[in-house]
C-alpha cells in the first residue's frame, strides 16, 4: 500500500501497517502534511504547524506504543506540548507568544503512545462556543459542507479527522465539546467519565468539574484504542475513574453483547425545541437497538434539568475564564486590554473577577446536587440514547462572535442541550454517526452509560457500528 492508501486507514490500521513494514513512519507522516497542507486552505483547521519537528520525531527513535508513527493533531486547548505556541482561541496570545515549557500530562502520553504531532488545531476563543469560529484566526469550515459550522469546540481536530487529514485528532469536552463536533463532522467522539484522564500536573481541575479529554475519531476501536493507552490517573489528581476490567479494545471487538434496557430521550432537558431529522435518526437507531435484542422505552429528559444548575454552569466557566486570563497575563508579561477578547469572553472575564469566593464554592456545590440528580434519573437505564444535537449543523456566521449574542443563544441552546447534562454528571457518553440529513450532512446520535461504564458504551457502539457502518461514506471535499 502507498502512503496515501494507508493514510485513509482509521490509526489502529495505521498502526498495524508501519509494524508490518508496509509504510515507514516518516513516509506516513510526509503523507499526512502534504494532506493538511492540501486541504487547510479550504478548511482552516491547524492554527499552529510544527512540521519539521515531526518529520525529525518520526524519524525516530520513537516509543514503541501501540500508535508508532501515527499522525496526530492536538487541539489548542487545555493540553500543552513543550516548545510550541499556545493560543486558545484568542487575540491576547496570539499577539503575545507564549510557548509552553513543558508536556502537559496527556499530551506526554500521547507521545508514549508512538504518536507523531503535526500540529495544533483551531478552537473558538477560550472554548466557550459551539462553533469554531474566533475572530483571532478565521472559521473551521465543516468538510461535509464548507459552508457550515463543524462544531465547537474541538472543531478544528474534527474537521481535520473528517477529512482524513489525521486519523484521530484530541479534543476536551466541558458542554459537549467532542460529541457536537463528532455529531457535525460525522465521526466517533467519546466524552470519556470524568477523571478517566489525568489533567496534571497543572490543574486539579479545569472549568471546575467540567473538563473531560480524549480524541476524535473515525472508527469506535480507534476511541477504545487510545483510551487504553492514555486512561488513568496520576497520585494527587483530584478524581479517579473506576479502572476497566479489561481493555476496552476488547469490548469493541465483543460480539456478544447482554440484552440491554435503554431509555429514548426524543426532546430536550429545558424544552429546546429539536429538528425532526435528529429526532428520526434517534429513532432510527432505537428500531436497530431493539432488533438487536435490547429493549428500549421513553425516557423523560425533564427529570435531567435542573433550575439552578445553568447559571452556576455559567459561574464556575466565568471564575475559570478569571484564571486563565491571570495566568497567561502573568506568563506573558502583558495585560489584556479593550478589545483583545470577544464580547461572550469579555463579559464571562468580568463576571469571574467580580465574583466572591464564597458564591463560587455555592456554585460548585449546585452542579454537584445537580450531578447527583442526573445520575438518579439515568440509573433505572443502561444507557441513554438520544440525538446529540437538537439541530443540524447551523450556517458559517449564525453564532459568530460579530453576531448579536442574544441572537446566538437559541442556537448555542440547541446545539449544546443534549450533551451538557453529562459534563455535569460525568458519565461517559459517545456521539456516533448514524444518521444522514436529506442534504447528506451527519447526524450524531449520542449514547450515554452510568459514571465509569465506558465499556458499555464501547461495547454498544462497536454493536452498532457493525450493524450500520459508516467507515466509507466520505465528505463531498474529500470524494473523489
Amino acid at each position: 500500500m502507498s502512503a496515501e492508501e494507508v493514510l485513509d486507514l482509521d490509526a489502529v490500521g495505521q498502526a498495524s501497517a508501519v509494524v508490518a513494514g508496509e509504510v515507514s513512519a516518516p513516509e506516513l507522516v510526509e503523507a499526512a502534511i502534504a494532506r493538511v497542507e492540501a486541504l487547510d486552505p479550504q478548511l482552516g483547521v491547524i492554527v499552529s504547524e510544527r512540521y519539521e519537528r515531526a518529520r525529525a520525531e518520526a524519524a525516530g527513535p520513537l516509543p514503541d506504543g501501540p500508535f508508532r508513527g501515527v499522525p496526530f493533531l492536538l487541539k489548542d486547548a487545555v493540553q500543552h506540548s513543550e516548545g510550541d505556541r499556545y493560543q486558545h482561541g484568542t487575540r491576547f496570545l496570539r499577539d503575545h507568544p507564549l510557548v509552553s515549557a513543558a508536556d502537559t500530562g496527556l499530551t506526554r502520553r500521547y507521545r508514549l503512545a508512538g504518536l507523531v504531532q503535526l500540529g495544533r488545531t483551531k478552537v473558538p476563543e477560550l472554548t466557550m462556543s459551539s462553533t469554531t469560529e474566533p475572530l483571532a484566526f478565521g472559521p473551521t469550515h465543516n468538510p461535509w459542507d464548507l459552508d457550515r459550522s463543524s462544531g465547537g469546540s474541538s472543531g478544528g481536530s474534527a474537521a481535520a479527522v473528517a477529512a482524513r487529514m489525521v486519523a484521530l485528532a484530541h479534543g476536551n469536552d466541558m458542554g459537549g465539546s467532542i460529541r457536537i463536533p463528532a455529531s457535525a463532522c460525522g465521526l466517533v467522539g467519546l466524552k470519556p467519565s470524568r477523571g478517566r484522564t489525568t489533567l496534571g500536573p497543572d490543574w486539579g481541575m479545569y472549568w471546575g468539574p467540567l473538563t473531560h479529554e480524549h480524541v476524535l475519531t473515525r472508527s469506535v476501536r480507534d476511541s477504545a484504542a487510545v483510551l487504553d493507552a492514555t486512561a488513568g490517573a496520576v497520585p494527587g489528581d483530584l478524581y479517579e475513574a473506576p479502572p476497566p476490567s479489561r481493555p476496552w479494545l476488547d469490548e469493541v471487538a465483543e460480539q456478544e453483547v447482554p440484552r440491554l434496557r435503554v431509555g429514548l430521550m426524543l426532546h430536550t432537558h429545558n424544552g429546546v425545541p429539536v429538528d425532526p431529522q435528529c429526532t428520526a435518526a434517534a429513532e432510527a437507531t432505537a428500531r436497530l437497538l431493539e432488533e438487536l435484542g435490547h429493549s428500549v422505552e421513553p425516557f423523560d429528559a425533564v427529570s435531567l434539568h435542573d433550575d439552578a444548575g445553568p447559571a452556576s454552569m455559567g459561574a464556575v466557566i466565568a471564575a475559570s475564564v478569571a484564571r486563565d486570563i491571570a495566568r497567561w497575563e502573568q506568563l506573558v508579561g502583558a495585560t489584556v486590554a479593550e478589545g483583545d477578547l470577544e464580547p461572550m469572553t469579555a463579559g464571562s472575564l468580568a463576571a469571574g473577577r467580580a465574583m466572591g469566593a464564597a458564591d463560587y464554592v455555592e456554585h460548585i456545590d449546585v452542579l454537584s446536587r445537580w450531578s447527583r440528580r442526573i445520575a438518579q434519573a439515568t440509573g433505572p437505564h443502561d444507557v441513554i440514547v438520544s440525538p446529540t444535537m437538537a439541530m443540524l449543523p447551523p450556517p458559517l456566521g449564525t453564532i459568530s462572535a460579530d453576531q448579536p449574542l442574544e441572537d446566538a443563544i437559541p442556537v448555542f441552546s440547541a446545539m449544546t442541550a443534549f450533551a451538557m447534562p453529562f459534563d455535569i454528571s460525568g458519565q461517559p457518553a459517545a456521539s456516533l454517526p448514524l444518521g444522514w440529513s436529506t442534504e447528506g450532512l451527519p447526524i450524531g446520535v449520542q449514547v450515554v452509560a452510568a459514571y465509569g461504564r465506558e465499556d458499555l458504551v464501547l461495547r454498544l457502539a462497536g454493536q452498532l457500528e457493525r450493524a450500520r457502518p459508516w467507515a466509507d461514506r466520505r465528505p463531498p471535499l474529500i470524494a473523489g
